[in-house]
């Protein structure tokens, strides 16, 4: 990570996210919960606009957990990660995948040309980011005229009522806390997190909405129909990330067409905010 060349990158963040792929490199999901996960993200991705053996990137590829669904659909798929770590937990996912490329490299400084892209996406990466509004123009600079560009940031809760910021302001100052602490630690914590807060209040909002009772708006009913190791990896993610930026659906789509995309879309429906954009 010594030789990246980039201001707009926590090194702290990158290291921790290296280890979290390598303690959950995503082989505990289900092919089927995965697929519905991906569906969720890509719900409002234009696939059918792609031209044939399109090309695009996935920057901040992570574990490859996306790639693993959208290599199969296209031509090629570079897959970019500035953690080395992670770049080889996504390698040996993607083993066998001769069409994916993978670039150890920050989103400012990957070795892609302008304007050759087909299509990209950034899930759950930009908010990581010091600047995300660069990193996101970094991405659309690669893309040529038209092409779509998926992102999902996470949300400021705009869309929730009163009480439920002040349920994540008391949960953040814990984060700030944990996500100082050697890993180790706050492995341990956000597993006791996951056992002691999501999986009962998940399965709680799984109980009630089978009663018939409407549970979206609950705190953690997303994760009602997920399994206890998605559970485990997004406490890790939540709480033991030392740098997030948490943006209105107003601000994404400013960053957006700051960056230089238009005909801006959100999907209605959790995770928010993803959102998907074309390259003017």
């Amino acid at each position: 990570m010594d030789g990246l060349r980039s201001e707009n990158l926590d090194g702290a963040t990158v290291r921790d996210f290296g280890r979290e792929w390598l303690r959950f490199d995503q082989s505990g999901i289900s092919p089927e919960e995965l697929a519905v996960r991906f569906a969720e993200y890509f719900s409002i991705f234009p696939w059918e606009d792609l031209p044939a053996n399109a090309v695009g990137l996935d920057a901040g590829c992570g574990s490859g957990r996306w790639a693993i669904a959208v290599a199969p659909r296209v031509g090629r798929l570079h897959c970019i990660d500035a953690s080395e770590e992670a770049l080889g937990v996504a390698r040996r996912r993607l083993e066998g995948m001769a069409n994916v490329v993978f670039h150890a490299a920050s989103i400012e400084v990957m070795p892609i040309s302008d304007e050759t892209m087909d299509f990209g996406y950034s899930l759950g990466v930009l908010h990581h980011l010091p600047d995300p509004e660069a990193g996101l123009a970094a991405c659309v600079s690669k893309l040529k005229r038209g092409a779509p560009m998926l992102v999902y940031i996470y949300y400021a809760f705009d869309n929730r009522p009163r009480w439920f910021h002040i349920l994540w302001h008391a949960s953040d100052v814990l984060r700030r806390l944990i996500s100082r602490m050697p890993f180790p630690a706050k492995s341990l914590l956000a597993d006791i997190i996951s056992a002691l807060i999501y999986w009962p209040l998940a399965k709680a909002a799984y109980r009630f909405e089978a009663w018939g009772a409407k549970v979206d708006a609950w705190p953690l009913s997303y994760y009602r129909t997920k399994s206890y190791y998605t559970m485990r990896t997004d406490s890790l993610d939540r709480f033991g990330t030392r740098l997030e930026h948490r943006m209105t659906r107003p601000q994404i789509e400013t960053m957006m067409a700051n960056a230089g995309l238009g005909d801006i879309r959100f999907s209605e429906a959790s995770p928010f905010w993803c959102a998907v954009g074309r390259k003017l």
